[in-house]
C-alpha cells in the first residue's frame, strides 16, 4: 500500500487511537465481519473507492449496512475508513483489516498495561502467533488441510485452536481470522503480518537511548523516571553510549525521535544557514 492509500490508513490509524483504551474484542471481530462483506462484494469495493463521490456519501453508505448490525464503535470506524480516499478496491480491505488487528493486540497491549508493562501482553501474543507458524510449518498434513478449499472456516478454526490450546483469546481471534478468511494469502503469512504489527505496537514501550558518556545509576534513574512521566507509561530503557553525539542525549520511542545533541543542533544550524 503506498501512496494516497497509505496516508489514508496513518489517519484512520491516528482518529483508532482514542478508542483503543476501551477496545475490546468483540469490536475486533465486529470489524472482521464488516471486513468479510466488503470482500464479498465487488461493488460495494467500488462505490467506496469512487473517488466521484464524496467522503460523507461512502461512509454513510457503510453505515447504513452494517447500521444495527454491529456496535457504534465499529460502525463509526468503518465509516470514517470509507470517507477516506483509496488507490484501489483491495486497499480498503487491507487497511480495515488492519484496524481489526489493531484493536487486538491492543486489548493484549491493555491486559497487562494496567498493572506494569504493555510489553509482557504483547510478547504473549507474539510467541502465540509464532507458536502457532512453527506448528503449521512442523506438519504437511497441517498445511493441506488449512490449504482445502472444501473445508469450512470453522472446521479450519477448530484445527487451530488443538495446534496452539494454550494461546491467548486475542491470539485466537487472529489466527480464527488468518484461517478463515486469508484473503488470498497463505494463513501463515497473514499471521506473520499481524505478529508484525504486535512488534511495531511494541516499540511504543521501548524507549532506546543514546549518550555521550555513561550515567550513574541516578542519572539512569532520573531519566526513566523522566521518560515514564513524557510518555504516560511504564517504558523499557535500552541505553548505549555514543560519543559521536558528541553532547546531548537522543531518545527514540516507536517512530518518535527526541533529539537534543550536539550533532543535531550543528545539523539544524547547517540547514538554517543552507536556507
Amino acid at each position: 500500500m503506498a501512496g494516497i492509500s497509505s496516508e489514508s490508513l496513518a489517519t484512520a490509524l491516528t482518529a483508532l487511537e482514542a478508542k483503543l483504551p476501551t477496545a475490546s474484542l468483540q469490536l475486533a471481530k465486529e470489524l472482521f465481519g464488516i471486513l468479510g462483506t466488503v470482500d464479498s462484494s465487488a461493488g460495494l469495493r467500488r462505490a467506496l473507492t469512487d473517488p466521484s463521490r464524496s467522503g460523507d456519501e461512502k461512509s454513510a453508505l457503510v453505515k447504513q449496512l452494517v447500521g444495527g448490525k454491529v456496535s457504534a464503535d465499529a460502525a463509526d470506524i468503518a465509516g470514517g475508513l470509507a470517507s477516506l480516499r483509496w488507490a484501489s478496491a483491495r486497499d480498503i480491505g487491507d487497511a480495515l483489516e488492519t484496524l481489526a488487528a489493531t484493536v487486538v493486540i491492543a486489548v493484549a497491549e491493555n491486559k497487562s498495561a494496567v498493572s506494569a508493562s504493555g510489553i509482557s501482553g504483547l510478547e504473549e501474543l507474539e510467541n502465540d502467533l509464532f507458536s502457532f507458524n512453527q506448528a503449521v510449518a512442523s506438519s504437511h498434513e497441517v498445511q493441506r488441510a488449512l490449504s482445502e478449499p472444501q473445508a469450512s472456516g470453522a472446521a479450519k478454526t477448530t484445527l487451530t485452536e488443538r495446534l496452539v490450546p494454550g494461546a491467548s483469546e486475542a491470539a485466537k481471534v487472529l489466527i480464527g481470522q488468518a484461517v478463515s478468511q486469508p484473503r488470498g494469502l497463505k494463513p501463515t503469512r497473514l499471521v506473520a503480518r499481524f505478529a508484525e504489527l504486535a512488534a511495531k505496537r511494541q516499540q511504543r514501550w521501548i524507549a532506546t537511548v543514546s549518550v555521550t558518556r555513561p550515567l550513574t545509576e541516578t542519572q539512569f534513574s532520573r531519566l526513566q523516571t523522566g521518560l515514564n512521566s513524557l510518555y504516560g507509561r511504564e517504558l523499557k530503557v535500552n541505553l548505549s553510549v555514543d560519543p559521536a553525539l558528541i553532547g546531548g542525549i537522543r531518545v527514540q520511542v516507536g517512530d518518535e525521535v527526541l533529539d537534543a545533541s550536539v550533532v543535531s543542533r550543528l545539523g539544524q544550524l547547517h540547514r538554517q544557514l543552507a536556507g
